[in-house]
């Protein structure tokens, strides 16, 4: 499958949103292994939070369509499956977050590409030198997968943002806290260009 990346805009975020719920939250959720449904109710991202993204001047979204989608020979771009956002922290040091791939995609290798083009892009666009995650704990397949993918845990531990839950969502759990992932970017194996 050829993948389309570019960076998101204002007129991408219902298409996103919609993305973004149905890898995280509700019954669609359930179609992939990134779920959050048993843990949160209620949407992951709300559409201010979303332009706020797209908007950060340190940041970008990155949005990832199906080249072989017949869409996209007719120039409209192909369908969305995939997002992540990518931020300039300090010192060589990015962050990488609000990752979704369409749930009937997931299982098939396209996260780990798109995994690779992000990590990829924020080395080569944005200068990163390293870009670190937070999972939630009990995400302990996920956390084995970015594992896997050359991430390290750091042992460090942030608060869930309990307080933070936006359109009426709301937390399954009282013990919800975020694991703290790094990967070095420059000396990574896998330090491939993929961005164009």
């Amino acid at each position: 499958m050829n993948l389309n990346v570019r960076t998101a805009t204002a007129a991408d975020v219902g298409p996103l949103l919609s993305l973004i719920g149905s890898a995280y939250r509700g019954e669609e959720s359930r179609k992939g292994w990134t779920t959050e449904a048993d843990l949160l109710t209620g949407d992951r991202i709300d559409e201010a939070g979303l332009l706020a993204k797209i908007a950060e001047p340190d940041g970008v979204m990155l949005l990832v369509t199906d080249g072989d989608d017949a869409a996209a020979s007719s120039g409209s771009g192909g369908a969305l499956v995939a997002c992540c956002e990518l931020l300039r922290r300090s010192h060589g040091l990015g962050y990488f977050g609000l990752f979704a791939v369409e749930p009937r995609r997931q299982g098939g290798g396209l996260g780990k590409r798109v995994l690779r083009i992000a990590e990829s892009y924020a080395r080569e666009m944005l200068g990163m030198e390293r870009l670190e995650m937070q999972v939630i704990w009990t995400r302990a397949e996920l956390i084995a997968w970015y594992v896997r993918r050359g991430y390290v845990r750091t042992g460090e531990k942030r608060p869930f943002p309990y307080e933070q839950l936006v359109s009426g969502a709301r937390a399954l759990r009282d013990d919800l806290y975020f694991e703290i992932l790094e990967k070095d970017l420059v000396g990574s194996e896998e330090a491939i260009s993929v961005v164009r």
